[in-house]
């Protein structure tokens, strides 16, 4: 299948890599020059515009952004949709706030194009992982890309969730759940670094990936934090957020869910910044291990 990928950040650039390698067509296209040339070397076709992007894609067209939620995704939209042809479908797989894919699929529709909400989670292993990927929209439109998310996702790794918003809107939820993994995670181990037993870290994660009731991908990925860095001695204890876990305390309160493990991981991460502190470390940590963020180092 043809498609074309605008944003080749840490995500747009690996799902880029993964779908040339299971044989689509990418047409590629990022602000930078750098990411653009990139691409091409992975067999992607480059496009220095927009306008050249949609010029390489054949009708009708699929568009996929990988972009930053927000003011970014409209102002693409509305660059696009002067050159786009109606028929043609735009996929939004950032974390972008569910409200906004619903303004943006009913104008979008009323303009004569599709549009999908794809909630993406993988981080930086899914080059090689998979990507687990929820899908809100038209069962059409999401039909018309099953190749592509075939490629992307592992087996089972894809689902059309709901209508238009429900993608997103569960990868909110997804979100707010890590958040509260994250900062049981770095609890426990902030309470073993204390206790005076000397504890490898490393060691005892590696354990308890091993049966226990509570092994996880995330404590893999402290594993390897702790044998890099033991005492995570190199990065700061702050912990930034990009929006999701806010966004999901702010629906429970709306809905009038409860959700008082959630609201505490989201305020301990604005706790991080005034404070450093060995659980923020690992949660720093944890989020560079899964997705490649950034860490403030000493």
């Amino acid at each position: 299948m043809q498609i074309g990928m605008v944003g080749l950040g840490r995500m747009g650039l690996n799902m880029t890599t993964r779908l040339q390698r299971r044989g689509h067509q990418v047409v590629a296209f990022d602000r930078g020059p750098d990411p653009i040339a990139t691409a091409a070397q992975q067999g992607a076709t480059p496009a220095r515009t927009l306008a050249e992007l949609v010029k390489a894609l054949a009708a009708p067209r699929a568009v996929w952004l990988m972009i930053p939620s927000g003011k970014p995704v409209d102002d693409t939209i509305e660059q696009l949709v002067p050159l786009l042809a109606k028929g043609d479908l735009i996929v939004d797989g950032g974390n972008s706030n569910f409200h906004d894919s619903q303004r943006r699929g009913e104008r979008l529709a009323g303009a004569g194009f599709s549009f999908v909400d794809c909630g993406t989670s993988g981080g930086i292993w899914g080059l090689e992982n998979g990507y687990c990927l929820m899908l809100g929209g038209d069962a059409a439109a999401i039909a018309r890309l099953e190749p592509v998310l075939e490629a992307l996702a592992p087996s089972e790794g894809w689902k059309h969730v709901g209508p238009i918003g429900a993608g997103h809107f569960s990868k909110m939820v997804h979100n707010g759940i890590e958040y509260g993994m994250m900062q049981s995670y770095a609890e426990g181990f902030e309470i073993l670094k204390a206790s005076g037993f000397s504890y490898d870290l490393a060691a005892l994660a590696h354990l308890w990936n091993r049966g226990s009731v509570v092994r996880s991908w995330l404590l893999e990925l402290a594993e390897d934090a702790f044998r890099r860095d033991p005492g995570l001695e190199k990065i700061r204890g702050w912990v930034e957020d990009s929006g999701e876990g806010r966004w999901t305390v702010e629906e429970a309160i709306r809905l009038s869910v409860p959700a008082e493990l959630l609201t505490l991981a989201l305020m301990s991460r604005f706790r991080s910044r005034q404070e450093d502190s060995f659980r923020d470390k690992v949660i720093a940590a944890l989020r560079n291990e899964f997705g490649g963020h950034a860490v403030k180092e000493r």
